[in-house]
């Protein structure tokens, strides 16, 4: 390993990844597979194209931050337990206020969901965003039935008892009680939340490298190769997907 000390600073430098022999090691592969994917400038872009202006592009930025009131509520209420959200009054408002936030969530998921299916969103090699996107969707609403499951008053008992038969008619109910309150308390504040999450964190990261899909072109300017720009234009107004 070979190691300089940076002239401004006096802090010590590994420059032993540009040498040419380090090229194969798997540090050096991963890093420089990453920067390709996502360089700096595309990661975190200082602009935007113009059509992102529209209100329906918002949502999605909507969705996002609902799930980190989502998850900031959930972790306090973790913390001091269902005696607390049923008992004390800051409580009740910490509870109220995740309800209205996974409302929110999801009111802005659907919003964001139906505007990109109409959009075609999967244009321009976008095949994977939309797909996560969707996925994403589909956990959430697993965290947020096990979340009504775990309520723990006469609410998420009518809802257990009500599921069981339809979920135990498939045969997942053999893995999957919902009349099990500390095995849905785990699913909806570990392992469902983590995977919505990761989802999102890589639907994200995936609209960076594709960048925002386009709006359609004007009738008056298909197939006129109308540029779009963007992060890095991957494709022009009424191009096929």
């Amino acid at each position: 390993m070979t190691v300089e000390t940076d002239s401004d600073t006096d802090v010590p430098v590994d420059v032993s990844a540009d040498l040419p022999e380090d090229a194969e090691q798997w540090t050096a592969k991963l890093r420089h597979a990453a920067v390709e994917a996502l360089p700096p400038q595309r990661l975190m872009p200082d602009r935007q194209p113009a059509y992102v202006a529209s209100w329906i592009y918002v949502f999605g930025v909507l969705t996002i931050a609902a799930l980190a009131v989502v998850i900031l509520t959930g972790m306090v209420l973790a913390i001091f337990g269902p005696t607390w959200w049923h008992v004390s009054s800051t409580g009740l408002f910490v509870n109220s206020l995740h309800l209205w936030s996974v409302e929110v969530f999801f009111f802005a998921m659907v919003v964001h969901l139906w505007g990109k299916f109409f959009m075609a969103a999967w244009r321009g090699r976008r095949r994977a965003t939309w797909i996560t996107g969707v996925v994403s969707f589909v956990v959430s609403v697993g965290a947020a039935f096990t979340g009504y499951l775990s309520q723990q008053n006469f609410d998420s008992q009518w809802i257990s008892t009500q599921a069981k038969d339809g979920i135990n008619s498939t045969g997942a109910g053999a893995i999957f009680n919902v009349t099990n309150f500390g095995q849905m308390l785990m699913w909806h504040i570990m392992l469902l939340p983590l995977a919505v999450v990761l989802l999102v964190g890589v639907h994200v990261l995936l609209v960076r490298r594709r960048g925002v899909v386009p709006p359609f072109a004007p009738p008056d300017q298909l197939g006129k190769g109308v540029e779009i720009a963007g992060p890095e234009a991957t494709m022009t107004l009424g191009d096929e997907p």
